[in-house]
Parts: structure tokens; C-alpha cells; sequence
């Protein structure tokens, strides 16, 4: 199976993890990105998220293997949800077992920043007020940044 997907079905964190057990490790650590109620002060309802998918299957294994190579963990995998997701769901989870626990912290977390950096996933914002935005769009904005533009990233109405 692959150490990157899709889904768009709630990520079940206990059967994720049983996915890494080794006995060749003795450290594991997940991290888990949650829907909250709020972002740069406005209140949030749910999130949509969307993924160029092929795409980000290719990449999100490369951000798989290069921490596992850079860090000499046994196992990780990453799983990240599409669709409409509500609050306190998760959107995002990363597990990571290795031998010892300083490998599986660094590992997560090199993980977890490249796959927001890397993976092109667009998160859309829904806010009680009715307005909607996308946000995040860190590609987007290193991208405008190259070429000195300046793009906007909420929609909001």
C-alpha cells in the first residue's frame, strides 16, 4: 500500500498506526491536523479540501522517502482528506515508527511541513457569516513571489 493517499472518507487514526507497527522499532509519533472553529479571527464551519491527486500521490511518497532516507526511520505514511470535512475531523495525519523516538519526531515533522509545502492540496475556508476563502496556498504565493506579482487568495462573498 502506499505510504501517501487521498481519502475522502474520516481518517481512522488507530487502524493508520497499526499500519507502522514493527518490531523492529521501538518509537512511533503521529501528528494529526484537525478542523477548528476559526482562523485569522473569523469563525470557520467546515473546510473543503481539493488535490491535483496523481500529482500529489507522486510527490507526497517523494516527501515519504526522503524523510524516512534523511531520518533512517523503518516506516511512515501520510494520509490526507479531500472533500467537505466538519470541525474537530481530521484533515490531515501523519504517523512515523522507527527505531528510536528522536528519528520519528523528526521524521513526522519534516513530513507534515513538506507535504504542506510540496503537495498541491487547496483548502477552502466556509465562515459562519456565509463568506468563503481559500487559504494556505503556499505554492501560490511563492509562486507569485518569484515572478513579483501579487495575487489574492480569499474570495470572501
Amino acid at each position: 500500500m502506499s505510504n501517501f493517499r487521498f481519502t475522502s472518507q474520516p481518517i481512522d487514526g488507530g487502524a493508520l498506526r497499526a499500519e507502522l507497527i514493527d518490531t523492529h522499532c521501538g518509537g512511533f509519533t503521529c501528528f494529526e491536523g484537525w478542523v477548528r472553529n476559526h482562523n485569522e479571527g473569523l469563525e470557520v464551519t467546515h473546510l473543503e479540501y481539493e488535490a491535483f491527486e496523481a500529482l500529489g500521490v507522486r510527490e507526497g511518497e517523494r516527501v515519504v522517502a526522503e524523510a524516512c532516507e534523511r531520518f533512517g526511520v523503518t516506516r511512515a505514511l501520510c494520509v490526507h482528506r479531500v472533500g467537505d470535512l466538519q470541525l474537530r475531523e481530521i484533515a490531515v495525519w501523519v504517523g512515523v515508527a522507527a527505531a528510536h523516538r528522536d528519528e520519528a519526531f523528526k521524521a513526522c515533522r519534516y513530513i507534515i511541513d513538506e507535504v504542506k509545502h510540496r503537495v498541491p492540496i487547496w483548502k477552502k475556508e466556509h465562515y459562519v457569516s456565509g463568506d468563503s476563502g481559500w487559504v494556505n496556498c503556499e505554492r501560490c504565493a511563492t509562486h507569485a513571489h518569484e515572478h513579483d506579482h501579487s495575487h489574492a487568495h480569499h474570495d470572501h462573498g
